[in-house]
């Protein structure tokens, strides 16, 4: 099973949220709809997809995760920039929302 890491943050690029998944497009409509109302991703409106990862393995997406989650914040600026300077919604190219 394939596996994606990803990283969310809201419209005025604040917050990080990193995630792993096995469905990337249904995991992000589900943070754009706030499917689960109570959780980080919902309570600070992170609904803008920022940066993903795709993997063979659903394994490798999750230790990939947890090497981005121990970096400081300004390694996981750096590796947003490197692809996305510009903070643009990956989601908008991958038709979700």
């Amino acid at each position: 099973m394939i596996g994606f890491v990803y990283i969310m943050t809201n419209t005025r690029n604040k917050v990080l949220y990193t995630g792993v998944t096995s469905d990337l497009a249904n995991r992000i409509k589900q943070h754009k709809n706030k499917k689960y109302r109570q959780s980080f991703s919902a309570r600070y409106n992170l609904d803008k997809l920022i940066y993903f990862e795709k993997f063979d393995t659903i394994g490798d997406a999750i230790k990939r995760e947890k090497q981005i989650k121990a970096g400081s914040r300004k390694r996981k600026l750096h590796l947003i920039e490197g692809i996305n300077p510009e903070w643009e919604d990956l989601s908008e190219s991958m038709d979700v929302g």
